[in-house]
């Protein structure tokens, strides 16, 4: 049990930290102009591989659920964490994958450019919230775990 808590903590944490990354940089980045926006979005080339631990992190903390099950404050934070994972990934496949095909992973700029990256940017900046309550859920989880 401690090794699947350690992994949830861990595997929400590094999804966190591209997560965290788009909600840094918006600020930054909402109103480059359509040039300098185009070239700054090809940074994130490759970026589909940082999915593979918010997968992970979906599967660890379903079985924490499952195996927290007799106790219920730990199951009620392993939960909300998975939901909010899995909201997460559905989010993205709802309102930020479209962007990327429509925009071909930013390598042009159709003529609503400016309210696709107004999407992309807030729903990963939604997102980033979201991985971050996950994470304080998973903790949460832990520190109420009484090993029964």
């Amino acid at each position: 049990m401690k090794a699947l808590q350690f992994a949830a903590i861990i595997l929400i944490a590094i999804s966190l930290v591209p997560a965290g990354a788009h909600l840094i940089e918006l600020p930054n980045k909402i109103d480059l102009d359509r040039d300098a926006y185009l070239t700054v979005q090809q940074i994130y080339r490759g970026w589909a591989l940082a999915g593979i631990p918010l997968i992970a992190a979906l599967l660890v903390t379903l079985a924490l659920s499952v195996l927290s099950r007799s106790e219920t404050l730990p199951l009620l934070f392993s939960a909300a964490s998975f939901v909010l994972l899995l909201i997460t990934l559905i989010a993205f496949f709802i309102w930020v994958y479209p962007v990327n095909q429509a925009t071909r992973n930013w390598t042009v700029a159709p003529e609503n450019w400016q309210s696709l990256r107004a999407q992309w940017e807030y729903m990963h900046a939604v997102n980033a919230v979201m991985t971050l309550t996950a994470l304080v859920s998973a903790v949460l989880s832990v520190l109420t775990w009484a090993g029964k």
